[in-house]
């Protein structure tokens, strides 16, 4: 069984027992999240249940495992002959989520 969730614009394909790295929740660790926003459901009998856009009914609960930032990604411009030289960088704030039960 799995679903395919939304969460901060970008969908997660998902399945009991796993583990999945989205953008930040709200939330302390070991509390529990629900995703409201399922897109699409596959049970064990491979029959498929899909939303318009998301179905009704249907959410998905998680426990928050880790709250934690990416590594920096590095930005460098360079333009020759022009003595322009910008380097920057960001880090992103990430949650990691064990995903628990599917319900519709």
């Amino acid at each position: 069984m799995y679903a395919v969730v939304e969460s901060g614009g970008k969908q997660y394909r998902v399945a009991p027992g796993q583990k999945v790295r989205v953008d930040r929740l709200e939330g302390e660790l070991g509390s529990n999240v629900k995703l409201d926003r399922v897109l699409m459901i596959v049970d064990d009998n491979h029959n498929l249940t899909a939303g318009n856009p998301i179905v009704a009914g249907a959410s998905v609960s998680a426990r928050i495992v880790e709250q934690h930032r990416e590594r920096k990604i590095l930005v460098f411009k360079y333009a020759k002959r022009k003595r322009r030289r910008v380097k920057t960088g960001s880090r992103r704030y990430y949650t990691t989520l064990h995903i628990g039960e599917i319900g519709k």
